[in-house]
């Protein structure tokens, strides 16, 4: 399939999608030589009907935990703390629920066994955890710690992997101790204009931000047919954290991962142990999955790594990175809708596998 074809059938499918207002959002296909595909898709303000632009700024949500990792393995170039560091005693959380020999790589792997703020892994849904609780007073990382920290883990550290927005929080805590900087502080200056993401950042609901896509997702009746539409202004917190909430482009989403995986932000030990699966969290008919620090890896009968990716959801958000390794390609969805992403996602990973992206 030639360039010109790709446009045409991805254009035919997302155009079809769009209509069916089943998408909206941007979609970025690249290689290190070219960017195969990069189109937008729907409305960024659906009251106004404005139209998103490949330029405009998306809610990550957990796709943030990248940055979160980096950052991580940053300070451990640095010889701040390193994998093995405890984190309760790091963190001085002594006489919390948090077991005492969890470890940074256990956060970074989702293998530390502690409780969740909302086990999304048991169906327990995010928006709903803040119907007792104004998410808008939730600010800075310390104020995710009542949430989670008294609640007693699932299993023991490294005996499981269980996907926890919480480690991230840690994490989060780690990074702020370690460089004496808040979080988003230290994410804006040593990742975002560090490798070049110029149009990243995060934001706080209560402003009015130019070239931001809002989230919103369709209000069905008992037949399924599309009533109206309901902002995500009240599902999560108000401004970005460890465990998701960034703003970014998806040029500057596919910028991240490329430059990290070229070496040029961290040590050749980091930077290979970031590209690397580590746990085996799960399995599919035709995939064994294994989480890395944050990155999760498909890989085949014979243990070959097809792909590695990071998702986000949330309500109005959803948001995808995908590297396949043996094809250099790269897609990147970025959509303002809950569930914009993951029919898309399924296509492109047909046509990736079968050579139909590059001809």
């Amino acid at each position: 399939m030639q360039n010109n074809k790709v446009h045409s059938v991805l254009d035919d499918y997302f155009h079809e999608r769009e209509a069916r207002e089943l998408f909206s959002g941007v979609v970025r296909i690249s290689t290190a030589e070219e960017v195969l595909y990069n189109r937008a898709f729907g409305f960024a303000n659906r009251a106004w009907k404005i139209p998103n632009k490949v330029e405009y700024r998306f809610d990550t949500a957990s796709v943030t935990k990248l940055f979160t990792a980096v950052a991580v393995l940053q300070l451990i170039d640095q010889q701040l703390f390193n994998l093995d560091t405890r984190v309760v005693e790091y963190l001085n959380l002594i006489g919390t629920a948090i077991p005492s020999d969890v470890t940074v790589f256990h956060l970074m792997t989702h293998s530390s066994g502690i409780a969740d703020d909302c086990e999304e892994e048991d169906n327990e849904n995010y928006e709903e955890s803040w119907l007792t609780e104004p998410c808008y007073a939730v600010t800075e990382t310390k104020d995710f710690l009542h949430r989670f920290i008294h609640k007693p883990p699932n299993f023991k550290p490294g005996a499981g992997c269980r996907y926890c927005n919480c480690s991230f929080v840690l994490l989060g805590l780690m990074i702020e101790k370690a460089s004496g900087l808040q979080y988003r502080d230290y994410i804006l200056k040593q990742v975002f204009e560090a490798i070049g993401m110029n149009d990243s950042t995060f934001f706080h609901q209560a402003y009015v931000t130019e070239r931001l896509a809002e989230g919103y997702d369709p209000v069905l009746n008992e037949t399924g047919e599309i009533t109206g539409y309901k902002r995500n202004i009240f599902a999560f917190p108000p401004i970005g954290s460890p465990d998701g909430g960034a703003h970014v482009t998806a040029r500057d989403l596919d910028h991240f991962l490329r430059t990290i995986m070229a070496g040029k932000v961290l040590s050749p030990e980091l930077t290979a142990k970031l590209f690397q699966p580590h746990v085996y969290y799960d399995r599919t008919d035709e995939y064994e999955l294994r989480h890395g620090f944050v990155f999760l890896f498909y890989l085949d009968s014979k243990g070959e790594v097809v792909c590695f990716k990071k998702e986000g959801y949330s309500a109005g958000v959803s948001a995808e990175i995908r590297y396949y390794p043996a094809q250099d390609i790269c897609i990147t969805i970025l959509s303002n809708m809950a569930e914009g992403v993951w029919e898309p996602l399924r296509e492109l990973h047909k046509l990736v596998c079968t050579g139909s992206l590059r001809g």
